[in-house]
């Protein structure tokens, strides 16, 4: 039986606990993310007053925490050495992991990726995969080493992007194919010996956080459309009628065919006033046809008043 400690948050953190379980593994640490997001007082009420889903993941199996105020300190090395444990599992962590603490563990420390590796390196590959149009992406587990993303890999596997697809649903479907990649890499580990296999330099791809999230009506509307589906549920695409800026909703968003009398790319072809939904013709002859919202959330009561007065069928959008 393996001796695991789990690092990391959110739902990469919850499912690679729930594949370590599967594999009849014996966690001996976890260490999430709150431990050195708060400081241990405001921690300790949130915990009673408001707790996190991690919390009551981590508190409904009984696992035992690691406190400590950083992955890299001296208390949480200390600790790891007094748990001498087999593998250290990463699942979602935003500080870089030291050398002496990544090769404490008697067999490897192994990260969890949401992309196929090389390509999609980097901190939100749901959003860029979807953002980019792409129909196939996948999770891989690799050995950590010094460099971001770039440990040779130990398993992979491939998982479908559908057109319908939002960063959510995406997200979901993966931390749940790593439940089970992990599960099998774990029991692999207890049984035999997994030789990595080293990333190919050529083929790596690297995106950092997502930036522009203005849709641009020069572009096709299934582009657009897919950079309001691979923001969410992290943020919302937007534009500007003038100086006013409007967010895009994924839920009533849609591409149809343009069956209007309008060519002119960035046209409004049509208004549902009672739906806040408004058309705007794209570079493909298509029609994005949005939810729309003001951007600002203490505005947004007042959209269908702005609709009727400011946004008119036939009107040209600023592009």
């Amino acid at each position: 039986m393996l001796d695991v400690v789990i690092i990391g948050y959110g739902e990469m953190f919850t499912n690679l606990i729930a594949g370590a379980l599967d594999a009849n593994c014996n966690i001996v640490g976890v260490f999430r993310a709150e431990m050195i997001k708060y400081n241990p007082v405001i921690r300790y009420f949130k915990d009673i007053i408001n707790p996190s889903l991690d919390y009551n993941y981590i508190k409904s199996y009984k696992l035992p925490e690691i406190h400590a105020s950083s992955v890299n300190s001296k208390e949480f090395k200390k600790k790891l050495l007094k748990l001498n444990p087999d593998i250290i599992l990463v699942g979602s962590w935003k500080e870089k992991i030291s050398k002496e603490i990544y090769d404490i563990p008697k067999i490897a420390t192994i990260n969890a990726h949401p992309s196929l590796l090389p390509k999609y390196r980097g901190p939100n590959p749901y959003f860029w995969t979807i953002r980019n149009q792409e129909q196939i992406t996948g999770v891989s587990f690799h050995l950590m080493d010094k460099e971001f993303d770039k440990g040779a890999i130990l398993a992979q596997e491939e998982i479908k992007i559908y057109p319908s697809d939002t960063g959510k649903s995406l997200k979901e479907r993966t931390v749940l194919a790593a439940r089970g990649v992990v599960c099998e890499l774990l029991k692999d580990l207890s049984e035999d010996i997994i030789i990595p296999l080293s990333q190919s330099e050529e083929k790596a791809s690297y995106y950092s956080h997502p930036d522009n999230l203005e849709l641009d009506f020069t572009k096709t509307a299934d582009e657009n459309f897919a950079l309001i589906r691979a923001i969410y549920p992290w943020g919302n695409a937007y534009f500007y009628n003038d100086l006013t800026c409007l967010k895009a909703m994924v839920s009533g968003t849609e591409v149809v065919p343009n069956d209007t009398k309008f060519t002119k790319t960035g046209t409004i072809t049509d208004i549902d006033i009672k739906h806040k939904k408004i058309g705007i013709l794209c570079s493909d002859n298509k029609i994005l046809r949005l939810r729309i919202e003001h951007y600002k959330d203490y505005d947004r009561f007042f959209t269908r008043n702005y609709m009727k007065r400011e946004l008119h069928v036939g009107d040209m959008l600023l592009i």
